[in-house]
C-alpha cells in the first residue's frame, strides 16, 4: 500500500475504499503533483493565506520521520504524516493542541469543529499530543518562499503551523478558515500563524 493510499485510508474513516476516484472526488481530493513557488503563492492567495506567512515543507521532513523508531512511535508517525495538520505550539515550544484530518470526521467535508473543540483557544484536544516535533525542530523542516517575511518566535505566546496543500482542495481551504476563525478567540494573546505547503513531499511518496 503506497503512502497516498495510507493517507486516504486514515482520512476516509467511514470505511469506504480509499482508492476509489468517486470517493476522492466527493472529498475534493486531487492527485498530488509537483508545484513551484509561484503556484504555491497562487493557491495561497486563493485560500486567503498571507504571502508573508507562506512557507513550504523541506524535502528532508519525510526522511526525518522515517528515521524514527517505527515500532516505538507508530501512532505518532501516522499522525505527523497526514496532509492536513494544525499544530499549536505554546511559548515553551511544546505542542499543546494538534489537529489532523484523521480525527476530524465529517462527510463530504472534514468537520474540524467536531465536538465543539474549536470553541476555545487553543482548541480542545483532537489528535493525541506528542513530543517528537517540538517547535524548534519543526521549524527546521520548513522553507521560506520569496515573499515570506521572517519573524521571531520570542515575540509570540503561540505559534500555529498549518500544513496545507493543493491536492486536498477545498479541505485545505476549510482548515485554513477554521484556524483563522479560532485565532480570533485568542483576544490579546500574541499568536503567529504560519502556513506550510506540503504538496511536493507527497509527490515523492506516492509510489
Amino acid at each position: 500500500m503506497n503512502w497516498y493510499i495510507r493517507i486516504l485510508v486514515c482520512m476516509l474513516f467511514l470505511g469506504l475504499t480509499a482508492c476509489s476516484p468517486i470517493i476522492q472526488g466527493l472529498y475534493g481530493i486531487k492527485n498530488p503533483k509537483r508545484i513551484d513557488y509561484r503556484t504555491i503563492d497562487g493557491y495561497a492567495e486563493k485560500y486567503n493565506i498571507p504571502l508573508t506567512d507562506n512557507y513550504k515543507i523541506d524535502s528532508s521532513y519525510m526522511g526525518f520521520l522515517s528515521s524514527l523508531d517505527t515500532m516505538k512511535y507508530k501512532n505518532q508517525l501516522k499522525n505527523h504524516y497526514q496532509p492536513l495538520q494544525a499544530l499549536y505550539y505554546n511559548g515553551n515550544g511544546q505542542l499543546e493542541s494538534f489537529q489532523i484530518n484523521c480525527y476530524s470526521g465529517g462527510f463530504p467535508n472534514l468537520n474540524w469543529g467536531r465536538d465543539s473543540i474549536m470553541m476555545s483557544f487553543p482548541p480542545k484536544q483532537q489528535a493525541p499530543i506528542d513530543s517528537i516535533l517540538p517547535l524548534n525542530l519543526q521549524l527546521e523542516y520548513i522553507q521560506a518562499l520569496p515573499k515570506t517575511k521572517s519573524f521571531s518566535i520570542r515575540d509570540y505566546d503561540y505559534v500555529i503551523i498549518v500544513f496545507w496543500n493543493r491536492f486536498m482542495g477545498r479541505q485545505s481551504k476549510r482548515l485554513i478558515r477554521t484556524i483563522q476563525e479560532n485565532r480570533k478567540l485568542a483576544k490579546d494573546t500574541r499568536v503567529k500563524i504560519i502556513y506550510v505547503n506540503t504538496d511536493n513531499i507527497f509527490v515523492d511518496y506516492v509510489n
